[in-house]
């Protein structure tokens, strides 16, 4: 018994992290793709249901730099999405290539094209990037599922090898 009184406490301390709280909006071309639950909401992501932790809130129709229709959504940290998100997903249920022709026309409109990880393509990502422009886009090259496109915000990360 005293065993599990010395324990206690330390199981209540590990559960009592301090909860994140959501980012700054970033919205970009009128996609939200960064903030809290109450701007998801608000841009229509409003199906949600809870992933593992987290909850996923769903829109179909989404238009991307004037091409989709997509469907999209926002992961919220936490199951009651408190944490807010900091990504927006996209794809197509009907065809795994329609999000490649973002990439092509962000390419014709300037923006840098880097690829990560470009052994036999298993986990590539094409990522566009441009200069003053506070997002980045990265658009599955391998998938299991369905490819999907992200538009994250700009942090300057490493982009893998640019052309």
């Amino acid at each position: 018994m005293r065993r599990y009184a010395t324990l206690l406490p330390l199981v209540l301390l590990a559960s009592c992290e301090e909860r994140r709280k959501p980012p700054a909006a970033l919205w970009f071309e009128g996609l939200p793709v960064r903030g809290s639950a109450a701007e998801a909401q608000a841009a229509g992501f409003t199906r949600c249901g809870t992933v593992g932790r987290s909850l996923r809130c769903r829109r179909e129709g989404v238009m991307v730099a004037g091409k989709g229709p997509y469907a999209a959504a926002v992961d919220l940290l936490y199951s009651d999405g408190s944490g807010g998100f900091d990504q927006l997903t996209v794809w197509d249920d009907r065809d795994q290539s329609a999000v490649n022709a973002v990439g092509t026309l962000l390419e014709s409109q300037g923006w840098q094209l880097c690829r990560t990880g470009l052994d036999d393509n298993r986990g590539d990502q094409a990522i566009y990037t441009k200069a003053g422009v506070p997002v980045r886009f990265s658009i599955d090259l391998s998938y299991w599922g369905k490819r999907r496109l992200r538009i994250l915000p700009e942090t300057n990360q490493p982009k893998g090898k640019c052309w």
